[in-house]
């Protein structure tokens, strides 16, 4: 089969079908669950992955491989699972899939941070034998490497994607507030000082977002709490990897609720009511930001996928309007900044048809063609040393490099089994907090919380 592009979104179904010359039509995640009987058909191949709302990002990616793959396996259907749901309901919806022999997927796009809580609840299968004589698995950082292996010491998925996080700050807000365009604080404290000279100056624009509480999911924890926690200067984190043990007591939680706190008693943020929003992100990305209606935003570096001329807000002003500056620490000590790196990637479920079958069409999956023009559509940061040596990677945002650079001092977090109820626990303080129960409260009843959650043999005081 000739090369040929991705059909358009419009493209009529049954033109998709013929179009696509092997790859079968996208299902409904409650049309596959009711699929009836055991029997795979050993020729079908079944990927499931999130889809964001309308987006064809991933969709596009995995249709140009399955084009490809296709074309040399006449006889092998690639078959595409969209599982459109929030993050926390992907999750659980993937799982469910992935419970069953008659449902599971033989493909399952994978988050680090949930990725051992399912090896732990078998739902995926070791695959150390097959990376092993993978071309590209030495082209893989080795952080995102450790993500993926098991405290058995195998390895469970293939690493595609990273992600790094800062400060983005409307050019045009500070501006108006007399702020530097420059801007690149040094504490928290700065940070305040800059959200309260933009409520103070009259601007209809909120001064600051950082992703709260229950409903935002992972978000809350890592673009939100863990941003801040990890520079509170005590050394602590969440875990101590030379103990192996959870942290209790820290100081630096506190003090992490408390900014949170801070930012409500002072009106530097959004109401409670829309930080409750699960689908806040979105009308951030789509319209608070580009609208100049938000001054300063924590968040992470693909963000800007929703304004290039087919996101869901085309902006191609942005790269003049919006700043980038390095998450300060605490008091600006340490390192004097702080990031978290997580990522995404493919792992084979317990119940796949035939794992070498699939593993091939991983493989198409993460060729370095196909990974640089997924990289540059999807705005994400790669793993990958080949991918990342691409004059086209390297070029194609203008925040790229900046991003790519703050993975040399990146924190990551705690790559266990337990993580995912603990993140849980984090966004349950986050959101105690915000509705009025006082930082060291909340911060006791997570410490109850983690002592069930992982034993209290598991656990320590802060700086023990």
């Amino acid at each position: 089969m000739p090369a040929t592009q991705p059909p358009s979104p419009g493209t009529d179904r049954r033109t998709f079908l013929r179009y696509t010359a092997g790859v079968a039509a996208v299902l409904p995640l409650a049309a596959l669950a009711g699929c009836g009987g055991t029997n795979r058909d050993p020729n079908l191949i079944r990927i499931a992955f999130q889809q964001f709302g309308s987006g064809t990002i991933k969709e596009w990616w995995i249709t140009t491989a399955a084009q490809e793959f296709s074309a040399e396996n006449p006889d092998l259907v690639v078959e595409l699972v969209p599982i459109v749901a929030s993050e926390n309901d992907y999750f659980t919806k993937n799982e469910l899939l992935m419970s069953s022999p008659r449902t599971s997927p033989d493909l399952v796009y994978e988050d680090s941070f949930i990725l051992l809580s399912d090896v732990g609840a078998g739902y995926l299968q070791p695959i150390t034998d097959l990376v092993e004589g993978f071309e590209n698995w030495d082209d893989i950082a080795d952080a995102s490497k450790e993500a993926v292996t098991g405290e058995d010491g195998e390895v469970y998925g293939v690493p595609i994607t990273t992600d790094t996080r800062a400060l983005w700050f409307h050019k045009e807000v500070f501006a108006e507030a007399g702020l530097p365009e420059d801007w690149q604080p040094t504490s928290w404290e700065e940070i305040l000082e800059a959200a309260r000279t933009i409520r103070d100056s009259g601007s209809e624009a909120t001064p600051f977002f950082m992703f709260a509480g229950t409903p935002q999911g992972e978000k809350a924890s890592m673009q939100g709490f863990e941003m801040l926690l990890y520079g509170t200067g005590d050394g602590t984190g969440l875990y101590d990897k030379d103990t192996e043990k959870w942290i209790l007591g820290s100081p630096g939680f506190v003090d992490t609720l408390t900014f949170l706190r801070t930012i409500f008693d002072e009106e530097l943020t959004l109401s409670l009511s829309q930080h409750l929003d699960p689908n806040i992100g979105e009308s951030i990305y789509t319209s608070l930001l580009p609208d100049k209606k938000l001054g300063i935003l924590i968040d992470g570096s693909w963000i800007s996928q929703n304004w290039t001329e087919t996101g869901t807000r085309p902006w191609p002003e942005w790269p003049d309007q919006i700043g980038l500056a390095d998450m300060p620490t605490q008091d600006g000590g340490g390192t004097g900044t702080v990031t978290l790196a997580g990522g995404w990637g493919l792992s084979i479920p317990q119940h796949v048809t035939d794992r070498d079958v699939a593993f091939e069409f991983l493989k198409k999956l993460v060729s370095t063609e196909t990974l640089v023009d997924y990289a540059i559509r999807d705005n994400h940061i790669t793993v990958r040393a080949d991918v990342a040596e691409s004059e086209e990677y390297r070029t194609y945002s203008p925040a790229v490099e900046y991003f790519t650079n703050l993975l040399e001092t990146a924190y990551y977090r705690p790559a266990l089994p337990s993580y995912p109820e603990v993140s849980s626990a984090i966004q349950e303080a986050m959101e105690a907090v915000m509705t009025g129960t006082s930082p060291e409260d909340a911060a006791a009843e997570y410490d109850r919380t983690v002592t069930e959650i992982v034993g209290a043999e598991n656990v320590q005081e802060a700086n023990a």
